[in-house]
């Protein structure tokens, strides 16, 4: 049983941690246009 625990913890912590990298590059993913678009716009100025 205490096996059983652990195996759950161990899977809940890897999945917490793989959303949070997903999340991370989803955030770098969307900053980057967002970065060009913003040195394209300020380029004149």
């Amino acid at each position: 049983r205490d096996a059983d625990m652990a195996e759950e913890v161990s899977q809940f912590t890897r999945n917490q941690v793989m959303l949070a990298s997903g999340m991370a590059m989803l955030a770098q993913a969307n900053q980057t246009p967002q970065t060009v678009l913003q040195l394209l716009t300020n380029r004149g100025q």
